[in-house]
């Protein structure tokens, strides 16, 4: 079994700081690529941020310049640094990740449970 937990979310003012992390466990053989979703109230879930197994990374145009995703493969861990937080953040951020795992041959979508950020003005 896989698992994807999210945590680092919280309660910051306008122009703060926080870093999410998703952590995977369970029996991983290889881990792809690992996005970053959010989904506000009200609002469908967007695609936030994006890095590949070789640590490239691509980001939504909301968050591009505030946003960094970073991954740690020894750890199976993945980063969302955001910086310069906005009222408009405020959303549950989603990890997900496409995983090899057990005796699979092929990759599958796991998705991380939620993490809570509030942005307040």
């Amino acid at each position: 079994q896989v698992q994807l937990v999210g945590s680092g979310g919280g309660s910051v003012q306008t122009g703060g700081s926080l870093r999410l992390s998703c952590a995977a466990s369970g029996s991983i053989f290889s881990i792809n690529d690992i996005n970053w979703y959010r989904q506000a109230p009200g609002k469908q879930r967007e695609w936030v941020a994006g890095i590949s197994s070789g640590g490239g990374a691509n980001y939504a145009d909301p968050v591009k310049g505030r946003f960094t995703i970073s991954r740690d493969n020894a750890k199976n861990l993945v980063y969302l640094q955001m910086n310069s937080l906005k009222p408009e953040d405020t959303a549950v951020y989603y990890c997900k990740a496409k995983i090899k795992a057990g005796l699979n041959v092929r990759a599958y979508d796991y998705w991380g449970q939620g993490t809570q950020v509030t942005v307040s003005s």
